[in-house]
């Protein structure tokens, strides 16, 4: 399939950033607001802590701003978490589920990735549902199955005027500095895509599937130009600026 989806270039801060970096979110909100803005949505999700003030900082600019994780629940005693409508009344449009660090480090199953994913729609926020297989599943000729199963599992059913995101993370690529072949890549995704258009149809076919895993300026242009990707999720180059700008700019 030819790549006639808009990208979305989207970029995880994780547990980084004080409000000194508040600086980086206002120039990346100055660039897609100039006359050489990207061809592309551009999105960052800061840790909670900034959001507001994010929202605030691209408020008159294209750049949407997003959380990291949400609760399943809208309200409740659950200390230290934040729900899917509290994102949105700070102004988020996007919120990340199911990331591989959420799925190991907080034991996230792909039933408590797709009730995330179901809050978010229900608070009116587009999730970005993160699937990607092991080193060692990979090596056993088993990624494209975990993928599959992972999809399964964690994509909600949609209503019409629903919409999700799938974002494609190889856990090993993961700020590790390696990153997937081209043929590696192409593989994945149109199996994602084949998945999405079996189960959602003509939706499925509309559905922005983004590759993450280490993606920087030098190797965007490469991957973001492959069919069925439809943007990057972009980890520790998202942090400044300038790196982050440039992979919008690739694509």
């Amino acid at each position: 399939m030819p790549n006639t989806i808009r990208p979305l270039i989207a970029g995880n801060w994780k547990m980084n950033g004080l409000r000194a970096s508040l600086r980086e979110i206002r120039a990346m909100a100055e660039k897609v607001s100039g006359k050489d803005r990207p061809d592309c949505d551009v999105l960052v999700c800061p840790p909670a802590t900034l959001l507001a003030e994010a929202v605030a900082l691209s408020a008159d600019s294209p750049l949407a701003t997003g959380g990291q994780n949400c609760h399943v629940a809208r309200t409740g005693a659950h200390t230290g978490d934040v729900s899917a409508e509290m994102l949105a009344d700070a102004g988020a449009r996007f919120v990340i589920v199911g990331h591989s660090e959420r799925r190991s480090d907080h034991g996230e199953t792909d039933g408590v990735v797709q009730a995330k994913a179901r809050a978010a729609l229900d608070a009116g926020l587009v999730p970005i549902i993160c699937v990607g297989e092991t080193g060692a599943q990979r090596l056993d000729a088993l990624a494209i199955t975990v993928v599959e199963h992972q999809l399964d599992g964690s994509v909600p059913q949609l209503q019409e005027n629903e919409q999700i995101v799938i974002a494609y993370e190889p856990v090993w690529a993961i700020g590790t500095g390696e990153v997937a072949t081209p043929a590696d890549i192409l593989r994945m995704h149109a199996s994602i895509r084949d998945w999405l258009v079996s189960r959602l149809a003509l939706k499925g076919q509309e559905t922005r599937i983004l590759y993450g895993g280490s993606v920087k300026p030098e190797n965007a242009a490469e991957i973001l130009a492959l069919a069925n990707v439809n943007g990057g999720l972009v980890g520790g180059a998202s942090l400044k600026a300038r790196d982050f700008l440039a992979i919008a700019d690739a694509a």
